[in-house]
């Protein structure tokens, strides 16, 4: 997979329109969930894209502490159907990590799971902290990764 790391401004048309169609095919259509994807965030956030032969099948936004959490955070974290196999996540995850850790001085940094997802977050150090809450009609959870600084 090759990877692109952009903020908003630097997005081109059609890298914006394939996110979003992205977004929208998995968060909205795959999970039956209507809720409002384009939330004015996203001016604020580096993208990170991930491609297979100039397909878009993989993407995250990221935060800075402040900017959305008071943690640096990680959102929208999605790959595309037919690619889920490819163990995409895992690589479009490490990236976000390691592209939030050079780009901010950060010891944790904190995301909203949706639920069934607990598992696959633990496996890149992050730990559920309080109860299950519903975020647009979907149980979520709050975890934390405490990054460990030398």
């Amino acid at each position: 997979m090759e990877v692109a790391i952009k903020k908003f401004e630097d997005l081109n048309i059609n890298e914006l329109y394939d996110l979003m169609a992205l977004r929208s095919a998995v968060f909205v259509v795959e999970q039956d969930c209507v809720y409002q994807d384009l939330d004015y965030k996203d001016q604020k956030a580096t993208h990170v894209l991930g491609y297979e032969n100039e397909t878009l099948v993989a993407y995250t936004r990221l935060f800075g502490p402040g900017q959305y959490f008071k943690n640096a955070s990680i959102g929208r974290v999605i790959v595309a159907p037919k690619y889920r196999s490819k163990h995409l996540g895992h690589a479009i995850m490490n990236v976000s990590i390691a592209t939030l850790q050079q780009r901010f001085e950060i010891d944790q940094i904190e995301i909203s799971a949706q639920s069934y997802l607990e598992r696959f977050y633990e496996t890149h150090g992050f730990k559920a902290k309080g109860k299950e809450y519903l975020e647009d009609g979907i149980p979520h959870k709050k975890m934390i990764k405490i990054i460990n600084t030398p």
